[in-house]
C-alpha cells in the first residue's frame, strides 16, 4: 500500500535525523540542534501512530464497527497537532530562561553543519512522500511536517553562520545568545504545523464540511443528476472522516411519480461522478414528497 511505505519512509528518515540531532546537539552542546533532534524523534513516534491509524482504518467493517474505523484518522492527526504544541511550547520556556541566564557556548561551525544535512534530507522526504501516497491524508501531514522541518534546517544554517560572522567580528557577547534565539525563531516557524493539523483534524471529528475544492465536487455531481432525471434543486449535506465522503442529497419530488428504482439510478448516477475524487464514497439519495423530512 502507497501509503503505508511512504509513513514507513519518514518514521525511519525521522530514526535517521532524531538520532543524528541528539547526538549532535550534545557535542555540539547546541540547545537548538538538540530540540531540532528532539522534536525529531518525538515526531518519529508520531509517525508510528499515524501507521498505526493507517493500519486501523484499513480494516473491515463488523459488528462492533459497522461504519468502519475511519475515524482514527483524524484523532491521529490531532493528536499529532497537540503534541507537537506541546514540545514547542516546552522549547520557547526552556529557551527564554537560558536567555536569562546568560545565554549558551556552541560551536557555529558545527551547527551550520547539522543544519545542511538535515536541510537536504528533510527536503527529500518532504517531497517525496506525496508521491508516494499522493492521496493520503496521513502522508501529506508528514510531508508537512518534513517541510517545515527544511525549513527550520535552513534557518539553524543561516542563524549559525551569522554567530560564526559575528564571532569573527569580534562581537563575542552576542554569540552565546545566538542558540536560544534561534531556537525560539525554530518555534515561530513551526507553530503553524500543529495549528494546521488541530484544525484539519478537528473539523473532521466535528464532522464539518468537506474542503472547498471537494465541495464544489459534490455540487456539480448533484446539479448534473437533476438535469440527468428532471429534479429540481438539490439538498446536500456532505462531510469528510478520513479518507472516507460521506454524501447525502435530497429531493422534493411530485407524489406518484417516482419509486426505489428511480432512486437508485440517481444515486449511481451521482457515486459514478464523485468516484475521481478518490475517496471511499458513501452516498444516499432521497426523493421525498415531503419537504420537511428534507431540511
Amino acid at each position: 500500500m502507497s501509503e503505508t511505505k511512504a509513513l514507513r519512509l519518514s518514521l525511519y528518515a525521522s530514526l535517521l535525523v532524531g538520532a543524528l540531532g541528539v547526538v549532535w546537539g550534545l557535542l555540539a552542546d547546541s540547545r537548538v540542534v538538540l530540540f531540532d533532534g528532539v522534536f525529531t524523534v518525538f515526531g518519529t513516534a508520531l509517525s508510528g501512530l499515524s501507521l498505526l491509524a493507517s493500519w486501523a482504518a484499513g480494516l473491515e467493517p463488523d459488528e462492533r464497527y459497522p461504519f468502519g474505523r475511519e475515524a482514527v484518522i483524524p484523532v491521529a492527526i490531532v493528536v499529532q497537532g497537540a503534541a507537537l504544541t506541546g514540545t514547542l511550547v516546552f522549547a520557547a520556556f526552556d529557551s527564554v530562561s537560558l536567555l536569562l541566564s546568560g545565554g549558551t557556548d556552541a560551536a557555529p561551525l558545527s551547527v551550520i553543519g547539522y543544519g545542511l544535512v538535515t536541510l537536504v534530507v528533510a527536503l527529500g522526504v518532504g517531497f517525496g512522500l506525496p508521491r508516494l501516497a499522493p492521496r493520503s491524508e496521513l502522508a501529506a501531514a508528514e510531508a508537512a511536517q518534513w517541510r517545515a522541518g527544511a525549513l527550520l534546517s535552513g534557518i539553524i544554517a543561516v542563524g549559525a553562520a551569522a554567530a560564526a560572522a559575528a564571532a569573527a567580528l569580534g562581537w563575542h557577547h552576542v554569540v552565546p545568545y545566538a542558540d536560544p534565539v534561534l531556537v525560539l525563531i525554530a518555534v515561530a516557524v513551526l507553530a503553524p504545523v500543529p495549528w494546521r493539523l488541530l484544525l484539519s483534524g478537528g473539523r473532521e471529528i466535528m464532522e464539518a464540511a468537506p474542503p472547498a475544492s471537494v465541495r464544489a465536487v459534490i455540487d456539480e455531481a448533484a446539479a448534473a443528476a437533476s438535469a440527468q432525471f428532471g429534479l429540481g434543486e438539490p439538498i446536500i449535506r456532505a462531510t469528510k472522516l478520513g479518507r472516507r465522503l460521506y454524501v447525502e442529497v435530497d429531493y422534493i419530488v411530485e407524489p406518484g411519480k417516482w419509486d426505489v428504482s428511480d432512486e437508485d439510478s440517481v444515486r449511481r448516477a451521482l457515486i459514478g461522478a464523485l468516484q475521481p475524487l478518490g475517496y471511499e464514497i458513501w452516498a444516499s439519495v432521497e426523493l421525498t414528497t415531503d419537504a420537511e423530512l428534507a431540511t
